[in-house]
């Protein structure tokens, strides 16, 4: 019963995803209040199992401690982006969605996730430490990874497209296998800091990890249908409503984001700041490395090319955002002042879409 009533959420979304199939031509139909407020439940109800699938992966993560632990958790959360992702990609066409998704879930990770936990640490231990080595090996692969993916893009020709998709598909799955191998075996210590033993409190029953997989593997299906109906009333809400475009892509980021930001600041108010910027940087890159070759692999099967080059503005921003994670990562230690730097550069990222420029 104790098991039970811990996915309850899981049950409720169930239940939600029946009533989303049965009501979303009639509220597609009817439109306003009863469009949106159906819209809205089936997010709730996604945000809800996505938290389910994370505390899941943490449940794992202590177990196998790190780096494994963050790997699972950053894992599990871009298996929900990427379901989610190519679910919407199957509604009305959006070229534009995987880039500005890929885009919104880098900016949530690193100026969200990582200046949030950097200015709860900082004010509650003052300077919180992590290992140097780790921030610099997943830096160093972010900028060639969106380099490749989303800066190269704006310069290949039309005729030329699918040759390049091959190629970046290619080198991406290379670079995320070699990147695997490397933070678990060879220079597994630079993503450690301190051996952490956490109580798992929350899996007193102490399941079986393949309880936990089969949960997750679950749950991540019910979050694909949820999304299909998702899909269908963000078509019909956004069509000639003048939203912002990129509104589909900040809420996938943000279901993606949303475990992963309690999971972070729970690690920086016990002082374990490695496992912040493990998760923050982890994500991005596993984001990057993993959406982007999926992505590309869909465009080459149905012959039509996504727009995976970024904006002036977005440009901009991933400029200003490295710059400024390369300037504070670079000491093994990071505080409240750094954390608000990042914060602001947050902060400008909403702003900016809800004037409708990303």
């Amino acid at each position: 019963m104790k098991y039970l009533k811990a996915e309850s959420s899981i049950a409720i979304a169930l239940i939600i995803l029946a009533l989303g199939f049965t009501f979303e031509h009639a509220a597609v139909e009817h439109g306003g209040a009863t469009l949106w407020g159906l819209l809205l439940v089936i997010l709730a109800a996604i945000i809800a199992v996505a938290f389910r699938i994370a505390h899941h992966a943490e449940v794992l993560a202590l177990r196998f401690g790190e780096p494994y632990g963050t790997l699972i958790l950053t894992l599990a959360a871009v298996s929900v982006e990427v379901v989610i992702l190519v679910v919407l990609l199957q509604g009305e066409p959006n070229p534009t969605l995987a880039r500005d998704t890929v885009f919104a879930a880098v900016m949530f990770d690193i100026n969200g996730i990582l200046g949030l936990a950097a200015i709860v640490g900082g004010l509650k231990h003052g300077s919180t430490k992590y290992n140097v080595d780790s921030a610099n090996s997943f830096i160093a692969m972010l900028l060639v990874a969106i380099g490749i993916g989303m800066f190269i893009p704006d310069f290949v020709p039309e005729t030329q497209w699918r040759i390049y998709s091959v190629f970046s598909v290619g080198v991406m799955a290379i670079m995320y296998l070699a990147f695997l191998r490397l933070q678990t075996v060879e220079h597994r210590r630079f993503f450690e800091y301190t051996d952490i033993t956490d109580e798992e409190a929350h899996d007193l029953a102490h399941s079986p990890s393949a309880q936990h997989v089969a949960v997750m593997l679950g749950a991540i299906v019910l979050v694909g249908l949820l999304s299909e109906v998702l899909s269908v009333l963000l078509d019909a809400g956004l069509s000639g409503s003048g939203l912002p475009k990129s509104i589909p892509a900040v809420l996938v980021a943000l279901i993606s984001a949303s475990p992963e930001i309690l999971t972070a600041l729970r690690a920086a108010q016990k002082d374990r700041m490695q496992t912040t910027v493990n998760i923050a940087l982890g994500a991005s890159l596993a984001t990057v490395l993993l959406t982007l070759p999926v992505i590309e692999t869909i465009a080459l099967l149905n012959g039509e090319r996504i727009e995976m080059a970024l904006t002036p503005v977005q440009a901009g921003m991933l400029l200003l955002t490295f710059l400024t994670v390369m300037n504070n990562l670079h000491n093994g230690e990071t505080n409240a002042i750094e954390g608000i730097s990042h914060f602001a550069l947050f902060a400008a990222f909403i702003a900016l879409v809800m004037m409708g420029l990303i």
